[in-house]
Order: C-alpha cells, then sequence, then structure tokens
C-alpha cells in the first residue's frame, strides 16, 4: 500500500485542461492496477492531490438538471463564463477565483475501500480546517458537502463535493468559498438545493483570507486523517 501523496497546485487554470490532467492521471492508475491484475505483479500505483483555481465555469454533474443552470449560452459568455457537463456525482456548481478547488486523485485501495467513508473523510478535512477559523462546519443528511447553519432558518453551503470512482480510483473533488465572488451563484440553483444559500470564509469572518494558509490547513488535516504522507 502506497501512502504517499503527489501534491500540485496548478494555479489558476482552465477547467477543461484541468479535468484533461485529471483524466490522464486517472487513467495512469488504472493502467497500473490492470497490469498489476492481469500479470500478477504488484507495483505501487500513485497518488495525487492537485489544487487548483479556476476561471469562472458553471459544472453539472450526472444526476443533475440543466434547468439549475439559470443562464443561457449569451448570458455565460457576456459574464466570461463557461459550462461543462462533467462525469462526477453531484448536480451542478460554481467554480472561480477565491474559491479553492481540490481535487485527490487517489488509490482507495491505498487506503480504504468505501466511497461512503471517503467522502466523509473529505467533509471532515473541511470541517477541521473551518474550526481553525472559529467556523462550526456541519454535514447536512442527504446534501454531501459542509454547511453552516444546518437546521436553522440561514443554512448555508460553504463548501461543495462531487467524485467519481471506477476501480477505487477517485476523481473530482472539493470546493471551498474562501474569498469567492459569491454573485457567480445567483446564475444556478446550486447542487439542485433549492431555499439554501452559499457563504465563503470571507463573508463569515469579514474580511479577506490567506488562501495559502487555507490550503496548508487542508494538506494537515487530509495527511492526519488519510494517514498519508505528501511528496
Amino acid at each position: 500500500m502506497n501512502k504517499k501523496i503527489q501534491l500540485q497546485d496548478l494555479g489558476n487554470l482552465d477547467y477543461k485542461k484541468t479535468w484533461d490532467f485529471q483524466e490522464e492521471l486517472f487513467k495512469g492508475i488504472v493502467d497500473v492496477k490492470i497490469q498489476n491484475r492481469n500479470s500478477n505483479s504488484q507495483l505501487p500505483t500513485p497518488n495525487f492531490l492537485l489544487f487548483v483555481e479556476h476561471p469562472h465555469v458553471y459544472t453539472l454533474g450526472k444526476s443533475g438538471a440543466i434547468s439549475n443552470l439559470l443562464l443561457s449560452e449569451k448570458q455565460l459568455e457576456a459574464k466570461g463564463a463557461t459550462f461543462y457537463k462533467i462525469n462526477r456525482g453531484g448536480d451542478i456548481t460554481y467554480h472561480g477565483p477565491g474559491q479553492i478547488v481540490g481535487y485527490p486523485i487517489l488509490d482507495l485501495e491505498n487506503f480504504f475501500t468505501d466511497i461512503h467513508k471517503y467522502l466523509r473523510f473529505l467533509e471532515e478535512v473541511i470541517i477541521l480546517t473551518l474550526a481553525d477559523y472559529n467556523i462550526i462546519g456541519t454535514r447536512s443528511e442527504g446534501e454531501t458537502g459542509v454547511w453552516l447553519g444546518v437546521g436553522t432558518p440561514f443554512a448555508r453551503k460553504i463548501c461543495a463535493m462531487g467524485v467519481r470512482a471506477s476501480r477505487w480510483v477517485t476523481m473530482h473533488g472539493f470546493a471551498l468559498n474562501v474569498n469567492a465572488d459569491l454573485g457567480y451563484f445567483d446564475n444556478i440553483i446550486p447542487c439542485g438545493i433549492k431555499g439554501k444559500a452559499v457563504t465563503s470564509l470571507h463573508v463569515e469572518l469579514g474580511k479577506e483570507i490567506n488562501e495559502e494558509e487555507v490550503k496548508e490547513k487542508i494538506l494537515k488535516y487530509f495527511k492526519q486523517l488519510f494517514e498519508a504522507e505528501f511528496i
């Protein structure tokens, strides 16, 4: 079992280019697994965690409804945003500047073979990170991601999640609103859930947040929970 994770910060990168890169890494891991099975060998499978910030983009998961995007093609163009239907779970979400997006591309057989546990661990990484800022993040039953004020009229989502897994290899991941322009969420029904607001660290704390510091905290808790080492 290889618990080393190769960390790559891609900076600000186009969504489609990042998606293609994810697919390339994903395929590489799967190819090793197939080779191991066919030749009865035990080559170690690599793991990756990508940090990235995307230009304005809306993405729709496999179970999502296009009606949750409230913009026409022309309106998307006017806002400088793009749109993609993609192969993760979940509905529609927004990515853009000021948001930390994390894509763990892991062979879960290096850690544990339980997708439910994997999602809960991703949520816990964010919950622990938020706690360092004295923000109480929680789960909302039946709704993946991390929320604030669950059970109150002011429930709001601060981190969206959507993953894909095949042969126990994961891709896609989480998007934490740090300094994001939340106005872009007004153009969708986020995650297909009506009547729920979105928020960010910036809004909750009333000040600009150091995104590099947030990434360091995410890595700290990711390392703890997954008992991993970043290289």
